[in-house]
């Protein structure tokens, strides 16, 4: 926030409109042995000049870096008018609106960025976010069963991404509901209704369908669709919104759309500030509104018939329902709701679409130069969004390790979490790169495989 210097003058007089003689007597209530005392360990104060060479210096000292990791985390441009916009008080300072009167403008961002959501992924309500992608896809799970008796079991694939499984697993275990793994296709790297009936047993309730799941490969969604509903199942869409520009959106998948969509949302305006905060998005058909946590903000008129906002329905459990609440989730990343919000008005529609075909177009381009490189191979044979899995025929984790020696963060090592791919990694390529981008990066990938090639380990130890 900007700085507002106080003077001798400004303190003394602040002091006499309170009737204090001194700062020190508005903490007369403290007891003396509980005060800290000077602080003897605090350095000398700089000055402006000196502060800005001291982090220059310690920015320096981080690096730069051209990013290629993605992952389920994304470096796109975010317009400068977003977070000047987002840190401006009113938004930066407002708490929950729980006073409608007092919170209009809160209430209307939220009603806007609701309206926007909904109209992304075809659902026919949203609410006003949730922590995270991984913590809403537990969310999506715990609704789905709480919409049905059907079961407690949940078809889960494992081209989902493996963070969120462990998150959903962790939340959703010690409500005596279980993840039903789902393997994919070793080919295509996707979900099968073949793996889908071999997975199935008694009991199951949904089914989870990530788009592009976590190879960045593109899901049959209209099958896998049909095939849950076919047999009772609700149909958990877990998607990247970037993505919802350019492909179908979940309420239009199959014949009757997906029940409840939910995804992260730090590609809308959120840096990636080295892993959060971030914020997860959460919609659904009508009929499950109820079930749905979190709050729900309506447009509405007053008594004198202008347009107001208020709070039309509000699952938490602090002030309502407590035990008995539909969900735990206590709050929203309300500051990071209002830069997506801001995000998709200064993009729009036209805008996204931009965002999404430049980002593909470049992980196509990406992906050729590379796979044009001896020793570097695609994995999986069908489309994909803006991430692709490549393997190579040197170890991962040291290909990653020269990369970055050369200020390039190369990608995702698969090795960890899918072992059965061998040295297999993900990569990725937004909007945000160049053609030199791309062609810096494939030289030194080139450079790095073909010494590799020339001077093996066993040589090197000769």
């Amino acid at each position: 926030m900007p700085f507002i210097p106080h003077t001798e003058a400004d303190i003394a007089a602040m002091l006499k409109a309170i009737g204090v003689a001194r700062i020190e007597d508005l903490f007369d209530e403290i007891p003396e042995g509980l005060r800290a005392g000077r602080l003897t360990q605090v350095p000398e104060a700089l000055s402006e000049m000196e502060v800005a060479r001291l982090m220059q210096e310690r920015a320096e000292a981080d690096g730069r870096y051209a990013c290629y990791i993605g992952a389920g985390a994304y470096e796109h441009h975010i317009p400068a008018a977003v977070w000047q916009i987002v840190t401006r008080g009113e938004f930066y300072s407002a708490y929950t609106p729980y006073q409608a009167e007092a919170s209009q403008g809160t209430l209307q961002l939220l009603y806007e960025y609701q309206t926007m959501m909904a109209s992304l992924t075809g659902m026919d309500v949203s609410n006003a976010s949730l922590y995270d992608g991984a913590s809403a896809l537990a969310e999506g799970v715990l609704t789905a069963v709480r919409s049905q008796k059907q079961g407690r079991r949940i078809l889960v694939p494992r081209s989902l991404h493996p963070v969120y499984r462990r998150v959903v697993d962790a939340i959703v275990r010690n409500q005596k509901i279980t993840l039903v793994e789902v393997d994919y296709d070793r080919r295509g790297g996707h979900t099968t209704i073949e793996a889908l009936e071999a997975a199935r047993t008694d009991g199951c309730a949904a089914l989870v369908i990530p788009q592009p799941n976590f190879f960045g490969v593109l899901e049959d969604v209209d099958a896998l669709t049909d095939w849950a509903h076919a047999r009772g199942l609700r149909v958990i869409a877990c998607v990247n919104p970037t993505s919802l520009a350019l492909l179908k959106a979940p309420g239009r998948w199959g014949a009757r759309g997906a029940d409840i969509t939910v995804g992260e949302g730090q590609p809308f305006g959120v840096p990636l500030s080295s892993g959060g905060p971030y914020f997860g998005f959460m919609a659904c058909k009508q009929e499950f509104v109820r079930q749905m946590p979190g709050r729900i903000i309506g447009a509405t008129t007053d008594k004198d018939g202008r347009r107001g906002f208020t709070l039309t329905l509000q699952a938490r459990e602090q002030h309502i329902r407590r035990s008995k609440a539909t969900s735990n989730i206590c709050t929203n990343q309300g500051l990071l709701v209002t830069a997506a919000t801001i995000y998709m008005s200064l993009v729009g529609p036209e805008g996204l679409r931009r965002v999404a075909a430049q980002s593909h177009a470049n992980t196509g381009a990406l992906v050729e130069k590379l796979t044009a490189i001896p020793g570097v191979a695609r994995v999986f044979d069908r489309p994909v969004f803006h991430e692709a899995v490549l393997r190579v025929d040197l170890p991962v984790a040291e290909l990653l390790r020269a990369l970055e020696a050369q200020g390039i963060l190369g990608g995702y090592d698969l090795g960890a979490t899918y072992p059965e791919l061998g040295q297999a990694l993900l990569v990725c390529a937004t909007e945000t790169k160049t053609a030199a981008d791309l062609d810096q990066y494939a030289f030194q990938m080139e450079r790095i495989v073909s010494k590799r090639r020339l001077d093996p380990p066993c040589a090197q130890k000769m």
